[in-house]
């Protein structure tokens, strides 16, 4: 029995966009960390148009508002099709970010797959002025994938 392969035939009717939504923090009383990562982050190299690959890790704390998940997404995608340097984009990324949501502290690293023999991370934080987050607490570490019993 052969299988036939179809291509779908409904257009994506979800698009990338430069827009953040936000929603008010369940728990704006207490710092908590939020962390999110996002493997499938790509731009153009701005000299050569050549795809560039990335991680994003996004670390934060919020004060009044969060992140939609699904805007972020379409957010990220928004930059497919643009040529970037890898520090501009994190820091735009960033900085469009904290306009967003005005966070307590954010973090955001991007690990770069290599481009010419180099592997490239970058590192950009923001803390709102006089924000100090509370003493660390060591716990007991759980190894990756740590959510999934084999």
């Amino acid at each position: 029995m052969n299988a036939i392969l179809t291509q779908a035939t409904h257009p994506m009717t979800t698009q990338a966009t430069k827009t953040l939504e936000t929603f008010p923090n369940p728990c704006a009383a207490r710092d908590y960390h939020i962390h999110m990562e996002i493997p499938e982050f790509t731009c153009l190299c701005p000299k050569t148009g050549q795809p560039d690959f990335a991680t994003l890790i996004l670390d934060y704390i919020a004060d009044t508002k969060c992140v939609e998940l699904k805007s972020l997404k379409l957010y990220i995608w928004s930059f497919r099709e643009e040529g970037h340097f890898h520090e501009d984009v994190t820091n735009r990324i960033l900085d469009d970010l904290i306009r967003a949501i005005e966070p307590r502290f954010m973090r955001l690293t991007a690990k770069f797959y290599v481009r010419g023999g180099i592997f490239t991370n970058v590192v950009a934080e923001h803390r709102q002025p006089g924000w100090q987050p509370a003493p660390f607490v060591e716990l007991a570490r759980f190894g990756s994938q740590s959510n999934t019993r084999g």
